[in-house]
């Protein structure tokens, strides 16, 4: 998945002031602040209103629905390219939470995002501390090992990282 395509689901994020913010390897590589491995999909998790919207913009785009589990996830695919969608419902603090399998949910709290570069723009991720929470309860693959390496790296330095490390707005 190229940082072009990425790019061009934040601008159709940010056009609509969608809450949004950026998780897995993308996210991992905004706060590094360069590629640091090659993508096969963008996880995004954005609030339930601008799902729909984004769903269809993503089909004229050429993208498939691949996975339906809505309201936990939706994962679209165009050739090489996915988008893995996971809505939450927001808050008035912009706060959210995300439903799952049966009684399950997931929260994702505005405190947990921070911003992040991708192609030398900012984008709204989460955290390193949060994206080590959501390597948590499943298997690694090799990519989510090497996820992992550098989220302990940024954890534990005192290094600027190529993200902002700022608060998102």
């Amino acid at each position: 998945m190229p940082a072009e395509e990425v790019l061009a689901v934040v601008d159709w994020l940010e056009a609509r002031g969608a809450v949004h913010v950026i998780t897995g390897g993308w996210a991992v590589d905004a706060l590094v602040g360069r590629a640091t491995r090659p993508h096969r999909d963008l996880d995004v998790i954005v609030e339930a209103g601008a799902c729909d919207a984004l769903v269809q913009w993503l089909r004229g785009r050429g993208y498939e629905v691949v996975v339906d589990w809505l309201p936990i996830r939706v994962e679209l695919r165009r050739g090489r390219c996915g988008v893995d969608l996971h809505p939450m419902k927001v808050d008035g603090r912009g706060d959210g939470v995300q439903a799952g399998f049966g009684t399950q949910v997931f929260e994702h709290r505005a405190a947990d995002r921070t911003r992040g570069r991708i192609g030398g723009r900012r984008v709204v991720v989460a955290t390193a501390a949060r994206l080590m929470e959501l390597h948590r309860g499943y298997e690694p693959r090799p990519e989510d090992l090497h996820d992992i390496a550098l989220l302990r790296r940024l954890l534990q330095s005192d290094e600027p990282t190529g993200g902002d490390g700022g608060p998102a707005e």
